[in-house]
């Protein structure tokens, strides 16, 4: 059976810092994402299956990554969690979604940390293809399977 590819889009609202940034986005700020995860695999071909056809029905792919990215990090502030310990406990006084990572929080490592929670969660038979994190109308980072064998 030949393999295929769906993609799902997701959009989120989220805000964050760049702790020791030399330039604006050391400041807090926020930017709409769009979010685009593409998997790979062989449809289903058992007839008997209400699945019959498809690699993998859209609303489970969307459960799963509303449940791993989209609610955790939707209108959030984000920080590395290394910040400073009085910041992050005035903010977290102050505002319910504050989200620390334990890295710096590019789209590039946002990106490297949602492909590890999306393949832990995903169908055996179905495999995380690729990833495209928008931070602006004209910019975006990537992440393919392929380049990380």
């Amino acid at each position: 059976m030949e393999k295929v590819r769906i993609t799902k889009i997701f959009r989120f609202e989220m805000a964050h810092a760049l702790m020791g940034y030399d330039g604006l986005c050391s400041n807090i700020h926020g930017h709409s994402y769009e979010l685009r995860v593409t998997v790979t695999g062989e449809p289903a071909t058992a007839t008997d299956s209400p699945k019959c056809g498809m690699l993998m029905d859209f609303s489970d792919l969307k459960r799963i990554v509303n449940a791993c990215i989209v609610e955790r990090f939707d209108h959030a502030l984000v920080l590395n969690s290394q910040s400073d310990r009085e910041l992050v406990a005035q903010l977290c006084r102050h505002y319910r979604k504050v989200e620390l990572v334990p890295y710096q929080p590019t789209s590039e490592r946002m990106l490297l940390h949602f492909a590890e929670m999306l393949r832990q969660q995903l169908p055996p038979n179905v495999r995380l293809h690729s990833l495209r994190l928008g931070e602006t109308a004209t910019s975006y980072a990537e992440w393919y399977a392929e380049d990380n064998i």
